[in-house]
Order: structure tokens, then sequence, then C-alpha cells
């Protein structure tokens, strides 16, 4: 009767913590056997998905054309000034390209999207921006490209963006890079001399 009562208290305790319970009984009647025997075990599947979502999330996109390629490639589809570089999901889908802004030469915004397994410019589309001026003067006499930019970064890790950062008084390319383990980094690559340093502001925030 005692043996019942414990592998009942048993089997409640497990139903209520949400997990699963395993008694083993032995035929001596003796409670603490009873007690000793039963192994009640909590599985936790949200744990283990939440570790997968980990590390998925920390694989870096894969691209075997790098910045500097497929910035190179959509000037050769659309002459002018590349301002950014992206790896990014197209249209938040699965399908990850490159998107390259250029500014023409007319003051009119390109967006190139370059495939980033063959550096194949898959198309392009006009954008409208309101900074056109603003980005001019950014460049104005400085000698460091974005692909130049990119390629100094490039010691830092694989570099995933490149971006003007006209706003405030120190203008300098962005870059992001990512390591083999998924880590990210940002950086500050100087207009002039291309010195690359990180990008303190960035970590603080």
């Amino acid at each position: 009767m005692k043996r019942n009562i414990v592998l009942a208290a048993v089997t409640a305790a497990a139903l209520v913590g949400g997990g699963t319970a395993t008694a083993l009984a032995t035929t001596g009647g003796d409670e603490g056997s009873a007690r000793q025997a039963a192994n009640t075990r909590l599985s936790d599947d949200d744990g283990r998905d939440d570790d997968a979502d980990d590390r998925d999330d920390a694989k870096a996109p894969s691209a075997d054309v790098t910045a500097p390629e497929a910035i190179s490639s959509a000037l050769k589809h659309t002459p002018g000034t590349v301002v950014s570089a992206e790896l990014d999901d197209e249209d938040d889908g699965d399908k990850v390209t490159w998107k390259v802004d250029v500014l023409s030469g007319d003051d009119t915004w390109h967006s190139v999207s370059v495939d980033p397994s063959s550096g194949k410019v898959l198309g392009s589309h006009t954008d409208d921006e309101d900074d056109t001026a603003q980005v001019r003067a950014a460049l104005k006499g400085s000698s460091v490209t974005a692909a130049e930019a990119a390629k100094a970064a490039a010691g830092k890790g694989v570099v995933t963006s490149v971006d003007l950062d006209e706003d405030g008084k120190d203008t300098s390319w962005e870059a992001e890079t990512r390591k083999a383990g998924g880590a990210e980094q940002d950086w500050k690559i100087d207009l002039d001399s291309g010195k690359v340093t990180a990008d303190v502001s960035d970590d603080q925030d």
C-alpha cells in the first residue's frame, strides 16, 4: 500500500513539473527502496531548440565573392561611386545577395544586386535618396574608395558590409566583419589614410 502511494506521488510530481517519470518498484514492499528506484527526468526541448537557433544565428553568410569583387562587378554594370555594399538576405528571404549602392555621375542612385557565388549582376533599380549632397561633400578629396576600405578591413575577418558614415564631423567608411565562430565586429576606416580602427561607439551601444 505504501509503495502504491509513493509511486502515485512520483507520477503526480512529474506531471506538475512538466516532465516524464519512470518508476521502478521492488517486490519487497520497502518504501525506501521504492523512493530510491524512482527516477524523475525532466526534458527541456525548448532549451535544445534555443541552442540550435543560437548556432544558426552564429553562422556567417557564405559568399565566394568578396566585398571588393562585388563592388567591381557592380561598377562594371553601373559606373559611378559606390557608397555601400552589404551581404544581405534578398527581401528578407532565404537567398543571400550583395546589395551595392552606386551614385552615378548624374546624381542618380542605383541599387545593384550581385550573386555572391559567381559575381554576376542579377539586376538593378534606381533609388530615391535625399543625402546626395552630403555624400558628395563627405567623399570630396578622399583617397580611399569603398573597395579599398573593404580590402583594409578584410584583415580583421570576412567583410559582410561596408558603408559611408557621413554623419557628424568624423566621416569615415564603416565595415562589419565576421569571424569563423560568427563573432561580429564593426570597424572605421579613415577616408584618407585607410587606417582601420575598432568602432568604439558601436561597442558601447
